[in-house]
C-alpha cells in the first residue's frame, strides 16, 4: 500500500533565516515538503495561483501588504485555502482579526517545532489549532472587545496628534463621525482620554515603537 503525498507547504515570512529554518524543519518531516517561499502579499497571491499548496504558513509582518489584508485577499479568491497564521504577536486584535479573516488556525514563533508540526496536520486535517497561550488569554478575557479595522486605523491617527476634524478629513468622513470613533477607542480600550488610549494601544501591541 503506497504512502498518501507529503502535504504542500508554502511559506510567506519577510525573515529570510527565519524561513530558511522552518523549510529545514518543515522538509525533514517525510510528510511535509515546501513547494514555494515568499517575503509578500503580492507575490504570494501568485504563488498559491501556480502552486496550491495544502497548507499555507503565514507571517503577520510582511514587506508591503501585511498579513491580515494578504489573508483577506488569499481566502476571497481562493476559499478552500488553509492559512496557519505563524507570528510573534500575541494581540488579541491580531487573533481575533486573523481568525475572522480565515485564518484556519494562529500558533506564535515560541512553539516547539512538534507542535507547529502538529498544527500543520490539524489544518490539514480542517482542525483549527491555536497556541495554548493564546487561547488561555482569550478564554480569560471573556469581557474583552476588539477594535475594528477603522477603529484601528482611527488609532494610529490619534497617536500622531490629529485632531477630529483632521481625522476627518484624512479618512474622508465628518468631523462627528471621526468624534465616534475617537469616543468608541476610549470605551473600547478602557482609557480616560487620548494619550491614556494611545498607551494603551502600546501595551496591547496594537502600536508599534
Amino acid at each position: 500500500m503506497s504512502s498518501p503525498p507529503p502535504i504542500r507547504l508554502m511559506l510567506i515570512d519577510d525573515h529570510a533565516v527565519m524561513r530558511a529554518g522552518l523549510a529545514n524543519l518543515l522538509n525533514f518531516e517525510a510528510d511535509l515538503t515546501v513547494v514555494a517561499e515568499t517575503d509578500d502579499g503580492d507575490s504570494a497571491l501568485q504563488l498559491w495561483r501556480e502552486h496550491r499548496p495544502d497548507v499555507t504558513l503565514l507571517d503577520l509582518s510582511l514587506t508591503g501588504r501585511d498579513g491580515i489584508a494578504t489573508l483577506r485577499l488569499m481566502r476571497a479568491e481562493f476559499p478552500e485555502a488553509r492559512v496557519l497564521v505563524l507570528t510573534s504577536s500575541e494581540a488579541h486584535e491580531n487573533v481575533l482579526h486573523s481568525l475572522q479573516a480565515g485564518a484556519c488556525g494562529y500558533v506564535t514563533k515560541n512553539v516547539q517545532g512538534s507542535e507547529l508540526i502538529a498544527a500543520i496536520h490539524e489544518v490539514h486535517a480542517g482542525g483549527r489549532p491555536i497556541s495554548g497561550n493564546i487561547a488561555r488569554l482569550l478564554a480569560e478575557d471573556t469581557d474583552y472587545r476588539p477594535l475594528s479595522p477603522r477603529e484601528l486605523e482611527v488609532l494610529g491617527l490619534v497617536r500622531q496628534g490629529f485632531t477630529n476634524a483632521d481625522i476627518g478629513r484624512i479618512l474622508e468622513v465628518t468631523e462627528h463621525t471621526a468624534k465616534a470613533h475617537v469616543a468608541a477607542l476610549l470605551v473600547k480600550l478602557e482609557a480616560t482620554d487620548r494619550t491614556e488610549a494611545v498607551t494603551r494601544g502600546f501595551e496591547r501591541g496594537l502600536l508599534k515603537v
